[in-house]
């Protein structure tokens, strides 16, 4: 095989695997169901929610200085029936991403619930509020990694 063959055929596994490992973005909300006055709050506190954070940056130290602010990682497990409460992403944009199992997010900014499924990736920012129920009969994994307040610094 010449090299220019082995190298269009190197390229084309490693795009290969690129798309088959890329977070997909089916768990959104449908096309003509976005709102500004979608879904209300729901669950006022976690049930069934296992909480872990798995690590965090300072962001004050770091050469962006965002003094008061840390990013981190957590896991959530969420038994069936459980809940995450609702909340609002007005400062403290995330990526959510499910690991395992199907998930329900009643969002401020969709008129319907939105299931997310395993591999899907959710995009919280801007303003939105939110809370999640597991509808299933499995529990569900969830990443969440956000740009959160630092509890000492903000009295939470």
């Amino acid at each position: 095989m010449t090299s220019t063959k082995l190298n269009l055929a190197l390229a084309a596994l490693a795009v290969g695997t690129l798309a088959l490992s890329a977070p997909a973005f089916a768990g959104t909300c449908p096309a003509g169901k976005t709102t500004t006055d979608g879904q209300k709050a729901g669950a006022t506190a976690h049930q069934g929610v296992a909480e872990k954070l798995l690590g965090q940056i300072d962001l004050a130290k770091e050469k962006i200085a965002a003094a008061g602010h840390h990013l981190r990682m957590r896991r959530l497990d969420i038994k069936p029936g459980g809940e995450v409460a609702w909340h609002s992403h007005g400062d403290r944009p995330a990526l959510v991403y499910v690991v395992s199992g199907t998930i329900t997010e009643y969002s401020s900014h969709c008129e319907v619930p939105i299931v997310h499924k395993t591999g899907e990736l959710s995009i919280e920012q801007g303003g939105l509020s939110h809370w999640w129920k597991n509808t299933s009969k499995k529990p569900v994994v969830l990443i969440s990694a956000d740009i959160a307040q630092d509890p000492e610094q903000s009295g939470m």
